[in-house]
This record gives C-alpha cells, sequence and structure tokens, in this order.
C-alpha cells in the first residue's frame, strides 16, 4: 500500500538531531526553550534525547539486535528498541520492534526526483521534503571537524544535495552555528573562496529581505559585551542560532 506524506506536518518546524559533536547545540537550544513542533532523532540519538517525535534508523533491526556491527551502541540499542513508542523508519520489518515502520522509499523518490541515498540523515530530509515542513533545523550533522583534518565522515554531498532540494522547494533549513555542514562554521570573512583573499573581503548575509553581499568593513559590528559572572545575580544569556539557508 503506498504511504502519504503526513499532512499533520505540513508547514511545521521540525529539528532533526544527529550524532556529531553538533548536537549540543540542540541541548542548549532547548536549556534556552526553543520550541519544535516535532525533534526527530537519527540512530543512536534515541537513547539520548529527552523528547523524540519520529526516528530515522535505515540500517535493519538485526543489525543490532543480532550483532555487535553497532559497537558501542550496541547494548543501549537492545534495550531501548524494543520498547520505542513513536514511529521509527528503517528498510525493514521487525516484529521485536513494533514500531518500526517501512520507509517510503518509491513515493519519495519519485516525488523528489532522485533516489540518491547514502546515508540516514539524507532519507530523513528526503522525508521532511516530501512532508513539506516549513522550516528543518539540522544538529549534529557534521561530517568533518576542524579538531580533526585527517577524519571525515562519508555522505556530506547527499545530504547537502537534499539540503538543496529542500531550499527550492521553499523549506527554510537553518544548520547548527557549530557544524560544517554547508561550511557554516567557516568565519565569515573565509566563506566566499576568491573573495576571502582579498584584505577587505565581500561577505554574504541573509536578513528577512533576501541575501545581502558587501564589504567586511561595511557590516555593522555589535560592540563587544563584557563577560558576565554568574554568580548571586541572575545575567541575561544569549543564545546562538542556527544559521538560517
Amino acid at each position: 500500500m503506498l504511504q502519504k506524506p503526513l499532512e499533520e506536518l505540513e508547514g511545521k518546524s521540525i529539528a532533526l538531531v544527529a550524532m556529531g559533536q553538533s548536537q549540543i547545540d540542540f541541548h542548549l537550544s532547548q536549556v534556552h526553550s526553543y520550541k519544535f513542533d516535532e525533534v526527530w532523532a537519527v540512530n543512536a540519538m534515541i537513547g539520548v534525547l529527552k523528547k523524540v517525535d519520529r526516528a530515522f534508523i535505515l540500517d535493519p533491526m538485526s543489525r543490532f539486535l543480532d550483532t555487535e556491527d553497532a559497537g558501542n551502541m550496541t547494548s543501549m540499542m537492545r534495550d531501548i528498541l524494543p520498547d520505542v513508542n513513536y514511529p521509527i523508519y528503517s528498510c525493514d520489518i521487525d516484529s521485536r520492534v513494533p514500531a518500526v515502520q517501512e520507509y517510503p522509499l518509491e513515493q519519495i523518490a519519485n516525488y523528489a526526483g532522485s533516489a540518491y541515498f547514502n546515508n540516514t540523515i539524507a532519507y530523513a530530509i528526503a522525508f521532511a521534503l516530501w512532508c513539506k515542513v516549513g522550516r528543518l533545523s539540522i544538529f549534529g550533522v557534521d561530517f568533518t571537524y576542524k579538531s580533526n583534518m585527517h577524519f571525515a565522515e562519508a555522505g556530506r554531498g547527499c545530504v547537502e544535495f537534499w539540503i538543496a532540494k529542500c531550499i527550492n522547494r521553499g523549506i527554510e533549513v537553518a544548520v547548527a552555528p557549530r557544524s560544517s555542514l554547508l561550511d557554516t562554521d567557516v568565519e565569515l570573512t573565509q566563506k566566499l573562496y576568491g573573495y576571502h583573499r582579498l584584505d577587505d573581503p565581500t561577505v554574504t548575509y541573509q536578513d528577512e529581505s533576501g541575501i545581502k553581499a558587501c564589504k567586511w568593513s561595511q557590516v555593522e559590528k555589535e560592540e563587544k559585551k563584557p563577560v558576565g559572572m554568574i554568580g548571586r545575580e541572575d545575567i541575561e544569556l544569549e543564545p546562538v542560532e542556527p544559521e538560517k539557508y
């Protein structure tokens, strides 16, 4: 039976949380009372997040229940998977995990005009595209790390491909500030190749009217505020917004 996109997700604000280091930005968003209509977990984040509405685990459940191939997360996943009470989208049904639903691959591939999927996060973003969500905030999707330039995870190109499809369909996409995805963690003056070599490089930024381009020297720079000491009196802490695309 062909599945239909979930109408209740149309126009909604979704947080997609994966296992990379920039997941910390999601936890900080919760400390600062950010609200999302739904939170979607990727793989082992089902054992970390306080609230999950949907999960994407495209590996078959047998990988966790019958093998040790998932390494250190195996024991945790074996404990949690049988009792999950929200939808888990995967490649196959397994009676031992009642929450598992088969990912609507054919419908989504036809809707998007592509079946380019080489990692679980890409499937989740394509699901958001299919359901016509309004905003997708992506946390813990990093692939490369400044602290280890000799390590990179495969799949970044596929994920950015699906992000581009979302943007082209009018979905607002935001990426955690610590993530390398879409060069989010690159300094503003270094983002535009070529221009980055100029003494006063051109930079781009986005506001409500669209994408702006100007010289770095023309960007209004906020006065540096003194660092507050947390003691007997409350101080106002400002959260870092995910970068919008």
